[in-house]
């Protein structure tokens, strides 16, 4: 019996509730019109015994178990019978030791209902929360590799007959001129090749495991609700070096529609509409979920940039990538088993890793700039495009319209300041930079960064370098003269270096 109605609380829930118990008799004295002008000293032993009694009756009562054992009806119960047992006991309390009951009658009752109506409120933004955070699980992984999963069942390539259903599948699944791409980059009349046009992850489980190299889905993402989960296992079920071919609608073709089929002004405003709805909706955590419950996936819009991110993290590496018709085409090669495949979530602000003093990683906090899933191409960016004047990547397609204009101003570094009053950034110091761009750096520039505490403004911008190595010697300058004459006079200096470069030079963020 006691080991039944004895329990470990979960302290969140009984904090929240003194808070909402202070909230309610702070609304209720102070707002509502009562015939004394000391209400707190007047009722401050009631207020008292009135939080007593609802804390041990909430606490017997279950309600401290965390919301996500119970369902919504079984806590709006619990919260109703609490209530009731409360509200009884502080009654009789009243009716034997209370001078003015009919008053004291009516303070408990406003009291009461201010205290249920805080408790429902957060009753539904603790299941909201947990409504948005559950999708469904994580799909089944497939067995731990060995030597079969470079192993594949005899290849053998097709007769013309076969070959002729497979350019008429091809037409009917997508254009006519995607059937040379395909010829170029895979071996689209092998035995070992499974073509498909399917949005439901079950004709995916069902494959065997390492039995084709070759997977191709004429199905666009956008319209597959839980697409890392298919990547997972595609991942799962493709030997060694496999390959896969996917598509989607790019989001630049979904924009082109609205502004060329609607009047000027209209198309921007309408855009921007679909835009909140079907990109950042489905972005913001708490929004998310629902979204997903009401469309079920369909009609999704995906950037370039985040469906190849998608790849990346879930084990694979960009091969190659063409645009045929509205279709945007991406051919990735399995490359590694990844940890984990759920959805991850992206709102306003990020939070990065960076290499700090001493080569500790910290995170530092950003608004957002980047399309999601940008982080996990940043070694296929460096690779294909190089890097530009002032040694950020060319043409780096992760960055957003808005993230341009926010990172010309420096608006995206404004919650950095976080960082400094953590302490693991300075006002002027070398730049935070990723593990992928520190690994670019000479040794002896790495060991001399990790002697000292990145900055907000960095040498940078009193230096304005070109090339990667103009960076780095702009660094290690800096750094050798915080040795030499102190990092108070050197910092100090650079600070007024900076301002006048910004002020006058006009220089900006990239």
């Amino acid at each position: 019996m006691w080991s039944r109605l004895l329990y470990k609380p979960y302290w969140r829930y009984v904090i929240t509730d003194v808070i909402l118990l202070v909230v309610s008799f702070f609304v209720v004295l102070m707002w509502f019109p009562l015939s004394t002008q000391l209400p707190f000293q007047k009722y401050d032993i009631f207020a008292c015994v009135f939080s007593v009694v609802w804390l041990l009756m909430s606490y017997f009562g279950h309600r401290y178990i965390p919301v996500k054992f119970m369902k919504v009806g079984t806590s709006f119960l619990r919260l109703f019978v609490v209530a009731l047992v409360v509200a009884g006991i502080m009654l009789g309390y009243m009716w034997l030791l209370s001078p003015d009951r009919n008053f004291s009658i009516n303070v408990l009752g406003t009291i009461w209902i201010a205290m249920v109506s805080c408790s429902v409120l957060y009753l539904l933004i603790s299941h909201a929360y947990l409504y948005a955070l559950d999708e469904g699980g994580e799909v089944e992984r497939g067995p731990e590799r060995g030597v079969q999963s470079v192993l594949n069942p005899p290849k053998y390539n097709f007769d013309e007959a076969q070959k002729a259903d497979i350019r008429d599948s091809v037409a009917e699944f997508a254009s006519c001129d995607l059937l040379p791409y395909l010829e170029q980059k895979v071996d689209l009349y092998s035995s070992n090749t499974f073509l498909t046009r399917s949005s439901e992850l079950f004709n995916f489980q069902k494959l065997k495991y390492y039995r084709f190299d070759t997977i191709i889905n004429f199905m666009p993402l956008n319209e597959v609700r839980g697409i890392n989960k298919l990547f997972g296992l595609v991942n799962d079920r493709l030997p060694d070096d496999g390959l896969f071919v996917c598509c989607f609608t790019p989001q630049r073709v979904v924009k082109q529609h609205f502004l060329e089929h609607y009047p000027p002004v209209l198309n921007w405003i309408f855009y921007t509409f679909f835009f909140l709805y079907k990109r950042v909706m489905p972005k913001v955590f708490m929004t998310s979920r629902l979204y997903y419950d009401i469309t079920e996936g369909k009609n999704r819009v995906l950037s370039r940039t985040e469906v190849m991110g998608r790849l990346c993290y879930c084990g694979f590496k960009i091969v190659d990538e063409r645009q045929v018709g509205e279709q945007c085409y991406v051919i990735a090669q399995r490359d590694f088993r990844p940890q984990t495949v759920q959805r991850r979530m992206y709102g306003i602000f990020v939070k990065l890793n960076r290499v700090g003093k001493n080569g500790k990683l910290f995170k530092v906090y950003k608004f957002r700039t980047m399309h999601p899933y940008s982080e996990y191409l940043q070694g296929y960016i460096h690779e294909r495009y190089g890097l530009q004047e002032g040694g950020k990547f060319t043409n780096d397609i992760r960055v957003t319209t808005l993230g341009h204009f926010m990172r010309k101003y420096w608006i995206d570094e404004l919650p950095m300041l976080l960082n400094l009053l953590k302490g693991n950034m300075k006002i002027v110091g070398v730049r935070p930079i990723s593990k992928q761009y520190f690994s670019l750096y000479s040794k002896e520039l790495q060991e001399k960064r990790m002697q000292h505490t990145p900055g907000l403004l960095p040498p940078f911008y009193a230096d304005m370098p070109k090339t990667l190595e103009d960076i780095q010697a702009s660094e290690m300058h800096y750094l050798v003269r915080c040795e030499e004459k102190g990092t108070f006079v050197t910092d100090f200096v650079y600070f007024w270096k900076i301002v006048y470069t910004i002020l006058f030079k006009r220089a900006r963020s990239n």
